[in-house]
Formats: C-alpha cells, sequence, structure tokens
C-alpha cells in the first residue's frame, strides 16, 4: 500500500495545548487558562501554576524553529488553530488585537 502522488504531509496543533504565552501582548484568559486539569477538574478563578497550557511548548516564541523542524521532517502543510482571546481579549472588541493578528499571520 502506498500513499497517491501529490500526498500532503503535514502537521497540526492546537493554540491552547502549544501557544503559551497567556498573558503576552494583550491576550485575554481564555477558558483553558483556568482549566488546568481540562474538564475533569475545577474551574479556577484565575490562572494556577499547575496549568501546563499556560506555557505549553511555547510556540508563541519558538514559532520560526517549530515550522523549520517541520519543513526539516519534510511536511508541506500545517494546520493550527486560533486563539481567539489573543485577537479579542475580551471577547467584545469592536477592533481586534493588532499584535494578536500580527503573530496569527506571521
Amino acid at each position: 500500500m502506498t500513499f497517491p502522488e501529490g500526498f500532503l504531509w503535514g502537521g497540526a496543533l492546537a493554540a491552547n495545548q502549544c501557544e503559551g504565552a497567556y498573558l503576552e501582548d494583550g491576550k485575554g484568559l481564555s477558558q483553558q487558562d483556568v482549566m488546568p486539569q481540562g474538564v475533569r477538574g475545577p474551574v479556577t478563578d484565575q490562572p494556577t501554576p499547575d496549568n501546563l497550557k499556560l506555557i505549553g511548548t511555547d510556540f508563541y516564541h519558538r514559532y520560526r524553529e517549530d515550522i523549520a523542524l517541520m519543513a526539516e521532517m519534510g511536511f508541506k502543510v500545517f494546520r493550527f488553530s486560533i486563539a481567539w482571546s489573543r485577537i479579542y481579549p475580551r471577547g467584545d472588541e469592536a477592533e481586534p488585537n493588532e499584535v494578536g493578528l500580527a503573530f496569527m499571520t506571521g
């Protein structure tokens, strides 16, 4: 069994698991920031040190290196989710957070 000609190998990540930088450049808090054990644990009033998602894999600061590693592995496509709390920190803004948009658009 083989993959068809032109098959696109790629990678993906979820912003809440990988991005980190949970309070940088105007990002607002998200549900994930106050759910240190995910859906199985309690919601906290504020982010807590046991919430590994606050740092993730630090994609926010290392995305160039991470994407270069994917290219080195031969990946041709990359899918990532958007942390809307980085674009609209409170969720009711008329205009988006320009720094958050700049991160999403590279």
